[in-house]
């Protein structure tokens, strides 16, 4: 930027000092091409950085709308679990298993919409599944 910066000091202290200015035609025209080509650029990034800034803010918008009817659908799930003294521990498995497994979803949601070189995401207590439905999870294409 420092060389730009010094050859239109230089420029405008030789056509200002001079008759250059007259005899090359830069006074009026110059000064009026050089505002409407000011205008039009930041018209063009205002209106680019506006887009970007409201495609941005939708898809966090639309993050959060989907953890909410997740987090909805995994209530509703739990609040018909049965709630007899006997199936106790079945239905505490079950919890568990549904905590993980909604855990495993939103993970991977985020997994592929992410763009970061480093998109691990924290799991809850994934240890308890077994080692295959794991690598099937893993390998396929469609995560």
């Amino acid at each position: 930027a420092a060389p730009g910066a010094a050859l239109s000091v230089v420029l405008h202290w030789v056509f200002s000092s001079s008759d250059l200015e007259e005899a090359a035609g830069a006074g009026d025209v110059g000064a009026s091409v050089l505002g409407g080509f000011t205008f039009i650029l930041g018209f063009l990034i205002v209106f680019r950085s506006q887009q970007a800034y409201a495609r941005w803010w939708e898809g966090g918008t639309l993050l959060q709308q989907l953890r909410g009817e997740w987090f909805n659908a995994f209530s509703n799930v739990l609040a018909f679990c049965n709630t007899s003294a006997d199936r106790q521990d079945e239905v505490l498995f079950f919890e568990n298993q549904l905590i993980r497994l909604v855990s495993l979803l939103y993970g991977s949601a985020l997994r592929q919409v992410s763009e970061m070189s480093d998109n691990t995401f924290e799991f809850i207590c994934i240890d308890d599944f077994d080692v295959e439905s794991l690598e099937f999870l893993r390998d396929a294409h469609d995560r």
